[in-house]
């Protein structure tokens, strides 16, 4: 198969999934209120807590979210073939990374801009805490959550 009929059919998922599934996850699962005020406005101190223009933080999450699918997709494509690993590539940063980057950002946002460590230590308790310090001192590509 060409190269370049790949990268389009991966951008075509790529949109499908940003036009049509990441609304349905944001009206029917998280609910969110376009009025909420974030924790960037609430609390602005312009250092921890600075309003950014909504395309540097959608590029951001794009980048967070394609952290496991250049790591894992080759990893496949070695034992089952190049199908497989575009299939990991392109549904698996839709369905899963994106869904769950986009959940602990709803988190954070929701909980006044607390970290993932925070939050687990609040809700789960000190054992959780400890295993996401320990996953994002042992573990590059979780180091985007801060504890």
């Amino acid at each position: 198969m060409n190269s370049i009929l790949l990268a389009v059919i991966g951008m075509f998922v790529f949109f499908l999934g940003y036009r049509f599934y990441s609304k349905f996850i944001a009206e029917k699962i998280y609910r969110l209120d376009p009025n909420f005020v974030t924790p960037a406005n609430e609390f602005n101190d312009g250092k921890d807590f600075v309003p950014t223009n909504k395309w540097v933080l959608w590029g951001h999450h794009f980048t967070s979210v394609a952290g496991a699918a250049p790591i894992v997709g080759p990893a496949i494509a070695v034992y089952w073939g190049w199908l497989p690993a575009i299939i990991w590539v392109l549904l698996g940063t839709v369905f899963a990374a994106g869904v769950h980057d986009f959940g602990a950002l709803v988190l954070s946002v929701r909980n006044k801009g607390q970290s993932v460590g925070t939050l687990a230590n609040k809700l789960v308790g000190q054992r959780a805490k400890i295993l996401f310090l320990f996953i994002i001192l042992i573990l590059p590509d979780f180091r985007t959550y801060k504890a």
